[in-house]
């Protein structure tokens, strides 16, 4: 009796999704005071161009310091009592003094810019801690152990030692990193390693906790205790890489902070010295010092850097990629090598058959075929394989009996009388992929070549990406040699192969010590450290685990490897356009400040000066929303 073969059905685990602004946006405390803020702006500027009595708009106005400007002049407060001046409190000043010579609308303006780009920084960074407590749940929480008299008993995988003995049974975690003393199973170590495929593990091979046993049982002798896990120290890596990349921000801290102790001093001298020089009286010198307080003020500075880099965000937005903020945005022109993931990025993570070799006089398809009748009765991703390959060819599969699973090895069972042997090869025996030898009783009747699928758009998209950049892409695969010939379909400059979390982390900080700007492209949780400590981490949206998605810096939502270069030329012409915006806004800055200083700058000429070139930064920030932006 023979059936036609239909390839198998596969049934994927819920792909975890990038999570919903909306969902999430409102959490923050900060960010339902700035929202409180803007909408109060924006009622008192529409009654305020509607004509309204001025006590109504002003009182609108006050409102929008109040639920904006509270947190920020807080915080000005407790920078004060520790000796030291930042820009929030400047803002806020700066912002009480143009409500005191009337100019409120500029004030309210400078608080809902202020309080809006606070709230963006505070719901970027909120999911951090959780996700990374989120990947303890790869862990078992319990474990069987082994007594000396070897009774069992459950215990928690909290409690494991090194020493203890653990029993793993068929289809259950590994509760702690160890060495197996007893037994041959696979093991699938995708979630750590990266590795699509389960490898084999027996007496002396290293096993890790969260990964999970295959259809044998192992005995596992614990090496380290649970602090010192694979998994702990990828939480580990995580939120040290991230640690690190705060340390950026000590640059502008010090640009903040030498600006609005400048603008200070000048602010004072400018009200002092026409008095005591110049016979001025004290109303003249204080108009002079508000004005000089309006126009120096970085409103148009501030606009100049956020409009290019959030229509840039939004325009990348549009075309599928969620960038985690301003500065991830302005970091990603400045990369100068790609680092990819193999499996689940340009790979999906699923074996193909790409070659059978036939012996014995038997031809390509009577191999596939025998293969495919004791493969049918598999879950193994190599079984699936071959039954889907031979379902593709449409071929005549017979009918199988007493069919049984060698862990470690393959499967057998018996076929039209005879016994069909499937098992896989060796790894060190072939470079082009996963090797499997067909042998019908004890005669070799063929050989299947499996090699990882590759995404349709994988080269193309590579290459789009190293034409970008100008340098080749390399390879990241916690896969061995082997596996790693898929850089050979992408065109990948350099391979680094059986890596396991942290030996990713070490091959992107050294080649960040030798002054690349690395992009790292993964999605799985063995990913994570790495994205972490790249200069910018890319998630796969659909794939993605819950930890990389949190970690990276860039979610690719339809996991369209093409976007790379498109995001990365967009990042390049948004760095443009605000290097023009700071000229125009510093320009028109020392123009004004020049003028004051020197002459007598009206009041209403200072404000549409600064209110002009607020206006002008932030439309031309906002071409970057055009198609044409991410395109060309």
């Amino acid at each position: 009796m023979t059936r036609t073969a239909t390839p198998p059905i596969v049934r994927e685990r819920p792909l975890p999704r990038p999570p919903s602004i909306f969902s999430t946006a409102l959490k923050p405390p900060e960010a339902r005071w700035a929202l409180a803020a803007l909408a109060l702006f924006l009622l008192g500027w529409s009654f305020q161009l509607a004509g309204a009595p001025a006590p109504l708009w002003w009182t609108l106005y006050l409102a929008c310091y109040a639920t904006g400007g509270w947190e920020p002049a807080l915080a000005g407060l407790r920078a004060l009592r520790e000796k030291t001046l930042d820009v929030d409190l400047l803002m806020i000043v700066a912002a009480l003094a143009a409500a005191s010579i009337g100019q409120i609308f500029d004030g309210a303006l400078l608080i809902v810019i202020f309080a809006t780009s606070g709230a963006l920084e505070v719901i970027v960074t909120r999911r951090t801690a959780d996700s990374v407590d989120s990947l303890l749940n790869l862990a078992p929480e319990q474990a069987t152990l082994v007594e000396e008299d070897g009774a069992t008993r459950t215990v928690s995988s909290r409690e494991l030692e090194p020493g203890h003995r653990v029993l793993v049974r068929p289809g259950e975690r590994v509760g702690g990193d160890g060495t197996v003393i007893d037994g041959t199973s696979e093991v699938d170590q995708q979630a750590i390693t990266g590795e699509s495929v389960p490898v084999v593990r027996e007496v002396g091979d290293e096993v890790l906790s969260g990964t999970v046993n295959g259809t044998g049982t192992l005995t596992v002798r614990i090496t380290r205790p649970a602090s010192e896990s694979v998994i702990a120290r990828i939480v580990a890596l995580v939120e040290e890489a991230s640690e690190t990349k705060a340390g950026t921000q000590l640059f502008i801290e010090k640009v903040e902070q030498t600006y609005s102790f400048g603008v200070v001093i000048a602010t004072l001298l400018v009200l002092t010295v026409p008095m005591m020089f110049f016979a001025h009286t004290f109303e003249e010198a204080l108009l002079r010092a508000i004005v000089f307080m309006i126009v120096a003020s970085p409103c148009a500075v501030v606009l100049s850097t956020m409009p290019p880099l959030l229509a840039s965000i939004a325009n990348a937005g549009r075309h599928g990629v969620l960038v985690k903020s301003a500065t991830v945005m302005e970091t990603l022109g400045r990369t100068t090598l790609v680092a990819y993931d193999k499996t689940g990025t340009l790979t999906e993570g699923v074996p193909e058959v790409i070659a059978v070799a036939p012996a014995g006089g038997r031809d390509e398809d009577e191999v596939l075929a025998l293969a495919a009748a004791v493969e049918h009765y598999s879950e193994h991703p190599l079984g699936r394989a071959i039954v889907g390959q031979a379902g593709e060819r449409g071929l005549p599969v017979p009918e199988a009996s007493e069919f049984r699973a060698l862990p470690g090895r393959g499967v057998t069972g018996r076929v039209q009388g005879r016994v069909v042997t499937v098992e896989r090869a060796d790894a060190a025996s072939t470079a082009t992929g996963t090797l499997v030898h067909v042998r019908v009783d004890q005669d070799t009747a063929g050989e299947i070549t499996l090699v990882d699928r590759l995404r349709p758009d994988a080269p193309a998209a590579v290459e789009a990406a190293v034409e970008t950049i100008g340098a080749p892409a390399v390879l990241l695969t916690g896969d061995n040699a082997s596996a790693a010939e898929v850089a050979g379909r992408t065109g990948m400059g350099t391979v680094y192969h059986s890596l396991l979390p942290q030996d990713k982390v070490a091959v992107v900080t050294d080649l960040e010590a030798h002054g690349e700007r690395v992009m790292v492209v993964g999605d799985g949780i063995n990913d994570a450290p790495a994205l972490a400590a790249a200069s910018t981490g890319v998630a796969m949206g659909r794939r993605g685990s819950d930890l990389a998605l949190d970690t990276a810096d860039v979610i690719i939502v339809r996991d369209e490897l093409g976007a790379v270069p498109h995001l990365v030329r967009l990042s390049r012409r948004a760095r443009r356009y605000v290097i023009a915006n700071l000229a125009i806004a510093g320009t028109v800055i020392a123009a004004l400040v020049v003028w004051d200083l020197v002459g007598t700058l009206p009041l209403a000429l200072a404000v549409a000066g600064h209110e002009g070139s607020t206006v002008l930064v932030a439309l031309n920030g906002a071409r970057l929303l055009r198609r044409s932006a991410w395109e060309r």
